[in-house]
């Protein structure tokens, strides 16, 4: 007997009958992209340069772009996991090569960047923000930013109309502020966490460079910023 669409729909958000990356049937997440996303990170040179290093797991293509997808769009919370992975393993890529500090020195704190609140809680959450505990877990994921409820959707948008768009759409929520606060007054051991910004997709930089000015401006050092796909 045929399962009913719907029923269909939550088995598969439970138990996935297609690599997230490839479409494969009968798994998750397929050894092949596992294999590809486990490539050195690359450093991107967005047309609005956010002032520290863009680093991604690699272009937006192949099982990149549609793990992407299926996080953002079709609820495939599971790929967070290995996408994760993917970004734990690219960070301690960057430590190897003195582009972070070593986490003896200064563990990485990741900062999900930030997404308009009616888009994540149409998307059931942050998927930025899983693949984040995931790669690091939760004790070192601070959501510290959010968009302003005046930016509108970037798609189709040019550089440099990005850059008009989210300027001043960033704002600290409340678990920023208080970061910002601990990093001030905190003793000085607090001052060598490695912030790193992390998302999904870099198209032009600008959610990157205002992300960081932000931050910035809020005392809050950005070491690098991180993305699973760079648009070239």
């Amino acid at each position: 007997m045929r399962a009913l669409p719907g029923l269909r729909s939550l088995l598969d958000l439970i138990l996935p009958a297609e690599c997230g990356g490839c479409g494969v049937p009968g798994t998750q997440w397929c050894a092949r992209c596992a294999t590809e996303l486990a490539d050195d990170p690359v450093l991107l040179r967005p047309r609005v340069d956010p002032g520290v290093g863009v680093w991604a797991l690699g272009p937006y293509s192949g099982a990149r772009r549609r793990a992407v997808i299926a996080a953002k769009e079709r609820g495939r919370r599971d790929l967070a996991a290995p996408l994760g992975s993917a970004v734990a393993g690219a960070l301690g890529r960057l430590q190897q090569w003195g582009e972070l500090d070593p986490p003896n020195v200064a563990p990485v704190v990741l900062v999900p960047a930030p997404t308009r609140p009616r888009a994540a809680r149409a998307r059931g959450g942050d998927p930025v923000a899983r693949i984040a505990v995931a790669a690091v877990g939760g004790r070192r994921v601070c959501p510290a930013l959010v968009m302003r409820h005046a930016v509108r959707d970037s798609v189709g948008l040019s550089a440099d109309q990005r850059r008009v768009n989210l300027q001043g759409g960033v704002r600290l929520t409340r678990s920023g502020e208080g970061f910002a606060r601990l990093l001030s007054s905190g003793p000085a051991a607090l001052q060598r966490i490695s912030v790193v910004l992390l998302d999904d997709v870099s198209t032009t930089g600008a959610t990157a460079a205002e992300s960081v000015r932000v931050l910035s401006r809020a005392g809050i050092r950005v070491s690098a910023v991180v993305v699973v796909a760079g648009v070239r």
